[in-house]
């Protein structure tokens, strides 16, 4: 029996398979994962990873035949929402109300009604940027719950604020959160 339900929604950063690594966490731990492949994130990760790791179908494209609900269904479904990693991309589209993918139609369906969470992940130069600063401050304001970025060294070679929460430190965060 699961524990509880959880969409994993998986956004375009060379951070996205750290989000493999908490899908399994989970699913380990009994919770029933639902991962959203955001069309970033499929640059970055396959969806054959995720399923396997999961047991359940990746959702990306809500004009696939058959899922043009799947972003109404899944605010009834899910107990908890975590965008991880969450792109600069992602990010501002979400503080901006875009409703054009999968992630952003559930966004606003969910009207925090259930928690979000949001875990960062960008070079600290985006991270710093006036605009995903303004979208981290609006999020939180409207009830979503912003991960703290760890510091240090960068994919791309830098050092700084920006880097992806580590999957065992969010699997304990909501563990605890979903007891």
């Amino acid at each position: 029996m699961s524990k509880s339900r959880i969409v994993l929604t998986v956004t375009g950063s060379i951070a996205a398979f750290k989000a493999a690594v908490l899908a399994s966490r989970l699913a380990q731990e009994g919770y029933d994962v639902q991962v959203i492949l955001t069309q970033g994130g499929r640059y970055f990760v396959g969806e054959a990873t995720f399923e396997g790791l999961t047991g359940r179908k990746v959702l990306s494209d809500m004009f696939e035949a058959g899922q043009a609900m799947d972003h109404i269904e899944l605010v009834d479904w899910a107990d908890l929402v975590l965008v991880y990693p969450c792109s600069a991309n992602t990010l501002t589209r979400l503080r901006a109300g875009h409703a054009d993918d999968l992630t952003g139609c559930l966004f606003l369906a969910n009207n925090i009604r259930k928690p979000w969470w949001i875990a960062p992940a960008m070079k600290s130069h985006m991270f710093a940027h006036p605009a995903v600063a303004d979208s981290i401050e609006v999020l939180s304001g409207w009830g979503c719950r912003i991960l703290p970025t760890g510091e240090g060294r960068m994919a791309c070679g830098d050092t700084g604020h920006g880097r992806l929460a580590e999957p065992e430190d969010v699997a304990r965060l909501l563990m605890d959160e979903l007891q």
